[in-house]
């Protein structure tokens, strides 16, 4: 009967053992689905309940990168536009300036004096007109004395040719 013993006593062991894990498997299956327990007396589908939660937080996961490189190309943007923002105020007080305070009625007298700017350009191009009908006129002035002369000079040589004063070429 002793050497029963340890054989019954193993078995036991491991019926005590099945008896606790089973008594904690439905305790944890009580504390997943609570009150929810399938009516049908169905047993439980842990499997395809985790492999939802896994491909759940996979999902989750690999939004959280897309979410992590727009907050990089953010910070990327950010970054450029607080460094614009300094250089804007370094050079606020130019902006700041009499010179730039002074644009509005700097502006006034620059349209005047580029209507009179714009009336000098007409009166210009009337007087090149002018100067280049009188140069035209000059110029044939001078073509018509330069042939006068011309003729003059012939004349004067078929004169002299004709008395003998001059030699015949």
């Amino acid at each position: 009967m002793f050497g029963f013993c340890p054989l019954l006593a193993s078995r036991m062991d491991k019926q005590l053992e099945t008896d606790n894990l089973e008594m904690r498997l439905q305790t944890l299956e009580s504390r997943i689905y609570g009150g929810r327990r399938n009516k049908s007396a169905k047993p439980a589908k842990c499997a395809e309940s985790l492999a939802r939660i896994q491909a759940g937080l996979t999902n989750t996961a690999n939004k959280r990168e897309r979410v992590k490189i727009l907050h990089k190309k953010k910070e990327d943007f950010l970054l450029t536009q607080a460094a614009l923002l300094e250089q804007v105020s370094t050079l606020q007080p130019l902006l700041d300036s009499n010179y730039i305070r002074d644009v509005p009625e700097h502006a006034t007298k620059l349209q005047r004096l580029s209507q009179i700017h714009i009336k000098e350009q007409d009166q210009t191009e009337a007087q090149s007109l002018e100067v280049k009908k009188l140069f035209e006129e000059y110029n044939k002035m001078m073509f018509l004395l330069s042939k006068q002369f011309t003729q003059w000079d012939e004349t004067l040589r078929n004169l002299e040719e004709a008395k003998g004063i001059r030699p015949v070429e």
